[in-house]
């Protein structure tokens, strides 16, 4: 019998763009991480129907998601995406032009909590945020991401379920501790309007109020 997850895969046509993508990483010898192709369409979707002009990107890897939000991108929008790697980041800038997104993306490289504190000195806000790096920084990223939200600005999450470690009591390592807090951010904090989906590897969704 097929997983819930498999069966709304096998809904959908295979996305040739996205598929070039993951063959690159697969290709330049990068493990990879990418979103899975279900939350990628609801990336394009949430900043589709929510009118964004500004997304940004903590984590780019091979530029699977960046193409995913550049997608749903208001005519004008911008993509910044931040990228410890720069041959992540080279990749991503490659398949972010091929896909016709090249124009519209920024890449900065480096460790992302400069970058915030640098976006946050320039006075940079934004529609969209897309988590999905180092997990024990979640935690802070959601804090910078509220801190650097437009009202109404939308905050994704992804691997908030750790493959199973976060709901297992006996995981207790830094990654896992840092999720479970950030997932608790998420739930309850008061500035924000937010859902938990548990299928794949699990997203968290919010709204700043």
């Amino acid at each position: 019998m097929l997983t819930p997850e498999q069966y709304s895969e096998e809904l959908y046509a295979e996305d040739e763009q996205l598929n070039k993508v993951k063959q690159s990483i697969e290709d330049s010898g990068i493990r990879d991480v990418s979103v899975v192709p279900g939350y990628g369409r609801l990336l394009t979707l949430l900043v589709k129907s929510s009118g964004a002009k500004s997304a940004l990107e903590i984590g780019a890897l091979g530029g699977y998601s960046g193409i995913c939000l550049a997608r749903g991108l208001s005519e004008g929008g911008k993509l910044v995406s931040l990228e410890l790697k720069e041959e992540n980041a080279a990749l991503a800038r490659s398949n972010m032009a091929a896909a016709g997104y090249g124009e519209i993306v920024d890449y900065r490289v480096g460790p992302a909590l400069d970058s915030l504190i640098e976006l946050e000195r320039q006075g940079q806000r934004f529609d969209f945020f897309f988590i999905d790096a180092d997990k024990e920084n979640y935690p802070v990223y959601l804090e910078y991401a509220i801190k650097l939200a437009l009202p109404g600005a939308i905050i994704a999450g992804d691997n908030t379920l750790l493959r199973g470690r976060t709901l297992n009591p006996d995981k207790n390592g830094p990654a896992v501790l840092a999720m479970r807090k950030f997932n608790e951010m998420i739930a309850r904090d008061e500035r924000l309007l937010s859902t938990f989906l548990p299928a794949f590897d699990g997203l968290a969704l919010a709204l700043v109020k």
